[in-house]
């Protein structure tokens, strides 16, 4: 892009520059309402897609078919993880370069995430389904477990889909970086909301079981995706898709990288901890719960728990995501004091969150888990609201640690971000779950959850302590009011 295009560029976009300007000048606590709001309602839309299909499915189909879906739920994560490598290390550094006022080098970033996007997209759903039967045999499943071939029949429908994903979930990053939380907001209503209307007509009314359920998620992905995408291309945008000005940059790419590596990271290393998961609910579940197929009962009751706690971690998710454009943006203008109370006021919303799912799910496991399974096994009905409160112990510290996590990539420390997201989920967690596992059995892989909740929350605290005594220095030096 020329100067000049630029200067014609800026001229009808002063309306929508202004966007992006605000983040530096409001109110932190209106800023962080009014990005947060639309964030927490997106992420817990956006959970729809699969806690709506699991809901379906263990209505429609039975109790085991959750465990199929549980079983392919570590791909899934992968390939988010992708999504959110490309997505968040693009929203980043747009709304970094934005407040540096370095508007041509954002939108080359944007360019960049749609082609990576769509790359990574078309690569992994073409080794999936060249791999898909060795894949599946390493998912945990125990020997003749029923619920591969529900795993098999619904994954299989979800590859073709999985690009418009991927896009969809990808470029809601960057539009919020630009200062329109409502447009990925409505992005994710139009997806979530048209899975809700096709799983029951697909499941119920006309039969077609998990795959139904498949084919209501890629069709409203697509729907999605397509909405995203047509605001990019606009003129209401700050920053525009401009295929044509494309400046492929192994520079931009490595920045990109480098901002997403965290949650890249923290969703990798998820997968393998759902993998973790559902091998040792198959090695465990059967002496645990006494039946021949109480690996596919165990499977199931994680699922089910896993849900809930997806849908208590959403709006979490989404004051972090809500933060994450004021936190950049006012430490690109080295507006510290502001940055300050971006980050108390997200670390307050995300512990009070965290705190009403933990009570919630103390006092009603089991209206819970039927609302899954209605008709579950008197073993379903044994194991998951027990697993469910012991699991939820700490939760309340878990909304701390994310948004704590992310701060760290703001402020320019990615290694130290990557450290502390991988703490609970693979330093604490993983360790603890094969320790107790083969000490206590089931039951020892379901109390893991807690014990590193409570350890990385710890080391946690004492790190970004340290690092807003630092910011606070730096501020009385150099200007702002932390």
């Amino acid at each position: 892009m020329t100067d000049t295009d630029d200067t014609q560029l800026s001229r009808p976009a002063q309306g929508r520059g202004d966007a992006a300007s605000r983040l530096g000048t409001e109110p932190v606590g209106k800023l962080l309402l009014r990005f947060s709001i639309p964030a927490i309602t997106g992420m817990v839309v956006n959970a729809l897609y699969n806690v709506v299909d699991r809901i379906f499915v263990g209505r429609g189909v039975n109790e085991v078919a959750l465990g199929g879906l549980s079983l392919v739920l570590p791909l899934m994560t992968i390939s988010m993880a992708f999504a959110m490598l490309f997505g968040i290390g693009s929203a980043n550094m747009i709304s970094i370069r934005l407040g540096q006022g370095r508007r041509e080098e954002a939108e080359n970033a944007l360019n960049h995430c749609f082609f990576l996007l769509i790359g990574t997209g078309l690569a992994l759903m073409t080794a999936e389904l060249l791999l898909m039967e060795p894949i599946l045999s390493l998912l945990g499943a125990q020997e003749g477990s029923a619920a591969i071939g529900y795993a098999r029949s619904y994954y299989r429908i979800i590859l073709y889909g999985q690009v418009f994903a991927m896009v969809g979930f990808g470029f809601s990053h960057c539009t919020r970086a630009q200062g329109f939380p409502m447009i990925t907001m409505i992005s994710m209503f139009i997806g979530a909301g048209m899975n809700m209307i096709l799983d029951p007509v697909f499941i119920f009314v006309l039969g077609w079981g998990v795959e139904g359920a498949a084919w209501a998620t890629i069709i409203s992905q697509l729907a999605a995706a397509i909405w995203i995408l047509s605001f990019s291309f606009s003129k209401r945008a700050v920053i525009r898709l401009r295929l044509a000005s494309f400046k492929p940059s192994i520079r931009i790419v490595f920045n990109i990288m480098t901002f997403g590596s965290a949650q890249f990271l923290l969703q990798f290393i998820l997968s393998g901890v759902q993998l973790l998961y559902n091998t040792s609910m198959g090695w465990y579940g059967a002496a645990a719960l006494g039946v021949a197929n109480g690996g596919d009962i165990a499977l199931s009751g994680m699922n089910i728990n896993q849900s809930i706690m997806m849908f208590v971690m959403m709006p979490v998710f989404g004051i972090n995501q809500g933060a994450q454009p004021i936190l950049g943006y006012n430490y690109g203008a080295k507006q510290y004091g502001r940055v300050f109370r971006a980050y108390c006021s997200a670390v307050a919303a995300a512990v009070v969150i965290c705190s009403a799912g933990f009570a919630v799910a103390q006092l009603f496991p089991v209206p819970l888990v039927r609302l899954f399974a209605p008709a579950g096994s008197r073993e379903l009905l044994a194991f998951a609201p027990r697993a469910m409160r012991t699991q939820f112990l700490l939760l309340p510290l878990a909304g701390f640690q994310v948004v704590s996590s992310n701060f760290f990539v703001v402020t320019g420390r990615p290694k130290t971000s990557i450290f502390l997201t991988t703490l609970r989920q693979c330093l604490a967690l993983i360790p603890c779950m094969v320790i107790f596992g083969k000490i206590w059995g089931l039951w020892g892989v379901v109390s893991a959850a807690p014990v590193a909740d409570g350890f990385s929350s710890l080391l946690t605290l004492v790190m970004i302590l340290r690092e807003l005594k630092k910011l606070r220095r730096v501020d009385t030096t150099g200007g702002g009011g932390v």
